[in-house]
């Protein structure tokens, strides 16, 4: 028997099945962690901001209308809890723009995501250096396997946009390798492997 798909879990939600409810809240809570752990250094702040995500969709049962993938609603709320947090670690005065203020410029702590290899630290790293909202787009792809639709209803931008997005993400993720990259064969081997590199980390972090 198929599993019932994320669209019938959120109606059967809807309707009154907190079960149906639970079971779509355990499918996405890791790629929802993950979402927050692979930008922030706080542990704790990491739980609050999956655990206010979900509580958003639980108080707003029926907000989701089908339009876009339910994991994309889910990532929406995610992103616009982030973009509030990271705001309110700005110093009154100081600008945050999403398009040009990396996670690193607000908190240079590493992220609190748990990976193995030398070479996963460094992808985290340069990720973590370059314009938020270029990050998300980048990890969404990569890290979760969203479509281009997905993650211009995520980001809310025009699905046109996201290719130009992910391009000017990747260039940028490349400068960023090469700069932080301590030996030669670490940089190349990231840049060649930055795909494979993804499913390694989304791995380690599907096992915690």
């Amino acid at each position: 028997m198929n599993s019932p798909s994320d669209e019938q879990l959120y109606a059967a939600w809807v309707a009154g099945d907190r079960r149906a409810g639970g079971a779509l809240i355990d499918r996405h809570l890791t790629s929802i962690h993950r979402f927050f752990a692979g930008k922030l250094s706080d542990p704790a702040a990491v739980d609050d901001l999956v655990a206010k995500t979900f509580e958003v969709c639980a108080t707003k049962l029926g907000e989701y209308r089908g339009q876009g993938s339910v994991r994309a609603y889910l990532f929406g709320v995610a992103h616009n809890h982030l973009r509030n947090h990271l705001r309110s670690l700005r110093r009154q005065r100081e600008r945050f723009d999403p398009l040009e203020t990396s996670v690193a410029d607000i908190d240079p702590t590493p992220s609190c995501l748990l990976v193995a290899h030398e070479g996963e630290r460094l992808l985290l790293r340069a990720l973590r250096s370059i314009p938020l909202e270029l990050q998300i787009a980048i990890e969404l792809s990569y890290f979760e396997g969203l479509s281009r639709a997905e993650i211009a209803a995520v980001l809310e931008i025009p699905a046109g946009t996201v290719a130009g997005r992910l391009r000017r993400a990747r260039t940028l993720l490349e400068q960023r390798v090469h700069a932080l990259a301590t030996e030669p064969q670490l940089r190349t081997s990231t840049l060649d492997s930055i795909q494979a590199w993804a499913r390694e980390v989304r791995a380690v972090s599907d096992d915690h």
